[in-house]
């Protein structure tokens, strides 16, 4: 037996409202979707350099597989769901699975220190966990050897090696999942200029997202898409083009800074030009530069950027996106 199974187990602390996934009808409104539009893409991800696509059909019956695998797996009413890692399809979906089955579900700041993840573990106790990423994996490992461990870790991607003597249960993603289709491969992005896009670059680290995403994805059954990485952010959303952006503040600020960075010195004649054309958006010199920033930073089609309310431009804020700031919280 281990030093710490014999320490007395702390009581179970509860979660802050905008860390737990809130609302009992996502299922019914994924069903909704899937039988009004069953063949319209719901879910865009890009993986491995390749844009895959989920329509809402194939997100209903991944869902209702991801809920059978999680019951054989023990998770019921009293469990807890930890989700740590990127904002994606799968993790999504075994959020809106796991809340079928009435588990309470949360967030986790996927680059928590090793004696912060240690103690969240301890604070928060989750039965089980979904973590993106196998350096995830190991650290969650080691810091279950030091206290209250999931008693499920499910990984995202390929199960690492493990150290020797390691107790942690492990599964992956793919086997919960079980057989299903592969997710649709997408050659070319295609869509009309008038198809509504959603857009989120985000993870964990933002508490409250996972709850503005599915609300803002299932209550407008407009697609979401995903980059391949935070890295790969811009350069994929200049392929999306999207129509709406689900930020969080911090990530609006890092995003400002971006396009800050992109425009010539202050006090600059380009500078100079940039501040005329915003200045001046109809005429028509100005019109076709505004234009070419916005396909630059895959603004081509957005119509609004999401912020929480009350929420004002502050003056750090690029015009660029101030002019696409409107609060819908």
């Amino acid at each position: 037996m281990s030093v710490h199974e014999l320490k007395p187990a702390p009581s179970t602390e509860a979660l802050p409202t905008e860390a737990r996934l809130q609302g009992s009808a996502a299922l019914e409104q994924l069903r909704h979707w899937a039988q009004a539009r069953p063949l319209d893409n719901a879910l865009r991800h890009k993986r491995h350099g390749h844009w895959y696509a989920w329509r809402w059909i194939d997100a209903l019956r991944d869902v209702e597989r991801l809920a059978d695998g999680l019951r054989q797996q023990g998770l019921d009413r009293q469990s807890r769901l930890a989700l740590s890692g990127p904002f994606e399809p799968d993790l999504l979906l075994l959020a809106l699975a796991a809340r079928s089955l009435g588990a309470e579900v949360f967030s986790l700041d996927p680059e928590l220190a090793p004696e912060a993840l240690r103690q969240t573990l301890w604070r928060l106790q989750p039965s089980h966990a979904f973590v993106h990423s196998r350096r995830q994996v190991l650290a969650w490992v080691a810091a279950g050897e030091q206290g209250p461990a999931p008693r499920l870790l499910i990984a995202g991607q390929a199960l690492p090696r493990l150290p020797a003597g390691a107790r942690q249960p492990l599964l992956a993603f793919a086997d919960l999942l079980g057989p299903s289709e592969t997710p649709q491969r997408q050659l070319h992005w295609r869509h009309p200029a008038t198809t509504e896009q959603l857009w989120s670059e985000e993870g964990t680290q933002w508490t409250a997202g996972l709850q503005v995403l599915l609300e803002h994805w299932l209550n407008s059954g407009h697609s979401l898409a995903f980059p391949e990485t935070s890295a790969s952010a811009s350069r994929d959303r200049r392929d999306v083009a999207p129509s709406g952006l689900l930020l969080s503040p911090p990530r609006l600020q890092q995003l400002a800074d971006e396009i800050e960075s992109r425009l010539a010195p202050p006090g600059s004649w380009r500078r100079r030009l940039c501040e005329w054309a915003i200045a001046h958006p109809h005429r028509a010199l100005p019109r076709l530069l505004k234009q070419r920033v916005r396909r630059l930073l895959g603004f081509a089609r957005l119509q609004f950027i999401w912020q929480p309310a009350p929420s004002t431009a502050q003056p750090s804020t690029p015009a660029w996106i101030a002019e696409f700031k409107r609060n819908i919280a």
